[in-house]
């Protein structure tokens, strides 16, 4: 872990901001210090990385009120998990702590329907690890509902099952294949656990300072408007809810610029387009992927898919991956649809919103570098 300086952000006073160059220096190197830093090993022969990435997580709530999925949540990630089994790393996004009791402060005051907050309990963790996931981002609108207790209480129940916590300072240190990787997570709301995807120059050089000593940066963000009327890309700045979204075009290039091998989107709950940019891959979003209960899941909302992204050992360039198309069904459980329709949206936004995509989606899923890329 590496703590900040000293700072404020919505409304509750807690240590931790930026990440200066001087303390990225210092966790990184720790980084090649056995035992050290939390994270894990896993050598195999190939000549490509593979990161499988989903959409929002949420299994369900007890605030406010008490909404749990079947049997406890056993099994909710079954239908899927088989598309993470071969995946160096596993990706997702968790909306709302893992927390057992707590107070909230996101939504006092708010305006009905505007504000949403969740609390999942702590047990739940061994769900996210038995389906597979070897981190999960928590730089979102979401990690705050209960304060810094419920983020720091779902670090801390992350790490205890074997997750990596992506966000802001919490940045993950693994090795996979030989390769340092460096996994770092912002959001149009930073904390402490959230770097800001506002502040594209300091973004960037958080970004090339951890390039520096891993050979792999991962980046994950939370930002862009949300819902239905969502799904195209903006170019500028988005805003939603009167809120700054971030421009994440913008983002998304500079982050690259400065040495990100791969770029992956939440926030909009629909899925959004791809881009291949200086052969880097960007997912700009990958939609609502098991959100149980309280979740709208019509229309485009109830479909996502899972990103598995080959990466060039060498270079990290992009060379080949697949969407598996999901649905969610049974209050927001993930299936595999095998009618693809996640695929088929995601094609077509891909030629509507990016000029030069450089990436073919296939019918199937199946995906590729244009050609003479």
């Amino acid at each position: 872990m590496v703590v900040g300086p000293p700072g404020k952000f919505a409304g509750i006073e807690k240590p931790g901001a930026a990440m200066t160059g001087l303390l990225i220096l210092f966790a990184a190197l720790l980084l090649w210090v056995p035992g050290m830093l939390h994270g894990s090993s896993a050598d195999s022969a190939g000549g490509s990385l593979t990161v499988v990435a989903t959409g929002d997580i949420m299994m369900g709530t007890v605030h406010p009120v008490n909404v749990l999925p079947p049997d406890d949540g056993e099994g909710i990630f079954k239908a899927v998990s088989g598309e993470f089994r071969d995946g160096d790393i596993v990706l997702g996004n968790l909306e709302g702590p893992l927390l057992d009791h707590g107070r909230a402060f996101k939504c006092k005051g708010a305006a009905p329907g505007r504000c949403f907050e969740f609390m999942t309990p702590t047990r739940y963790s061994r769900h996210l690890k038995i389906a597979g996931f070897t981190a999960m981002n928590i730089a979102n609108n979401h990690a705050l509902d209960f304060g810094w207790a419920g983020a720091e209480s779902t670090i801390a129940r992350l790490l205890d099952v074997g997750i990596d916590a992506v966000g802001g300072e919490m940045v993950a240190y693994t090795k996979r294949k030989g390769k340092g990787i460096a996994l770092i997570g912002f959001s149009f709301k930073p904390s402490r656990y959230a770097y800001s995807i506002h502040n594209i120059p300091e973004a960037m050089e958080i970004v090339a300072t951890l390039k520096e000593f891993n050979h792999f940066v991962i980046v994950s963000f939370h930002g862009g408007a949300e819902g239905k009327d969502a799904l195209h890309l903006q170019r500028g700045t988005e805003r939603f809810l009167g809120e700054n979204r971030g421009d994440l075009i913008g983002f998304a290039h500079s982050v690259i610029d400065a040495g990100a091998d791969l770029v992956i989107g939440h926030g909009p709950h629909v899925v959004r387009a791809l881009e291949v940019y200086k052969g880097k891959l960007i997912a700009y979003s990958l939609g609502n992927f098991l959100t149980y209960g309280v979740f709208n899941l019509k229309g485009p909302n109830s479909v996502s898919v899972i990103l598995r992204a080959k990466l060039d050992e060498r270079t990290g360039d992009f060379v080949g991956g697949r969407l598996v198309p999901v649905r969610l069904t049974n209050r927001g459980i993930p299936e595999i649809d095998p009618s693809g329709e996640a695929v088929q949206l995601v094609k077509n936004l891909t030629k509507q919103d990016v000029e030069f995509p450089e990436i073919v989606v296939e019918e199937n899923g199946l995906l590729r570098p244009a050609e003479g890329k």
